[in-house]
């Protein structure tokens, strides 16, 4: 798929990741971009950022990805997309058995699983109707490894993951690709209290739109994703350990 003259939908995208998908998408020349936020006060401030010639090309739209109601308006208002990034998501930072309650774990797959499912479904006859074109889904290294000190958190990506892979054999008939996308720590607001090597957002959103046009499905990007993936294929034991003493402060 290309990106040029496209029309895409991009959830969270107010901040972190999201921000730079609208940049980028921006710079390789779609046709129009859906910024999905919840709050869109903010969109005029994001918007100066963005070349001149480039700011009537976004349109902002209000979506919680778990408020139906929003979805269906999200889906009334973006009835000419042929690609979406189910980008939005959230990190509460607990365990499994440590934490207080199961009330952070429930968002997390309230938000990056169930939530993502119901913007998937709402778009997948979107798709469709328009060709077909991509979806694609910003996963984690965690989906595939799960991290003590992100244990919720982990657990919902790995769902997320489970969920792009089925959605990619469903949606195989209607001519939609589906992508995911597996970053290491990333410079945002979700990373901020990580004392480690993190890479650009723009990295990423750069990365992403380039292994879209060659057709990768499956997208490790920055380094430390690139050697997560080499570990996870060559002994996902021996990271299974590795993950189980790791600090990120």
């Amino acid at each position: 798929m290309k990106i040029k003259d496209s029309v895409i939908f991009v959830t969270g995208s107010n901040r972190g990741i999201g921000k730079s998908y609208v940049k980028a998408l921006l710079s390789h020349g779609a046709k129009k971009v859906y910024a999905g936020m919840r709050d869109i006060g903010a969109f005029n401030q994001i918007a100066s950022e963005w070349p001149e010639e480039h700011r009537g090309k976004v349109k902002p739209v209000i979506i919680d990805i778990t408020n139906e109601g929003h979805i269906r308006s999200a889906v009334a208002q973006a009835g000419d997309v042929d690609l979406l990034i189910n980008n939005a998501g959230i990190a509460n930072f607990t365990g499994l058995i440590a934490a207080d309650n199961l009330d952070s774990a429930r968002q997390e797959m309230e938000v990056n699983y169930f939530g993502t499912l119901k913007v998937s479904r709402a778009f997948a006859p979107v798709l469709k109707k328009n060709g077909g074109g991509a979806l694609v889904n910003v996963l984690s290294v965690a989906s595939l490894g799960n991290f003590p000190v992100l244990g919720s958190y982990s657990a919902s990506k790995a769902a997320l993951h489970s969920l792009t892979q089925g959605i990619r054999a469903e949606l195989a008939a209607q001519g939609t690709q589906v992508f995911g996308v597996f970053p290491g720590p990333i410079e945002t607001d979700m990373a901020k209290d990580f004392d480690m090597e993190k890479s650009s957002p723009d990295l990423i959103a750069e990365g992403t739109l380039k292994a879209i046009e060659q057709g990768e499905e499956d997208i490790f990007i920055d380094p430390m994703a690139v050697q997560f993936r080499q570990d996870y294929f060559d002994d996902p034991k021996a990271l299974e350990t590795q993950l189980s003493n790791f600090h990120p402060g």
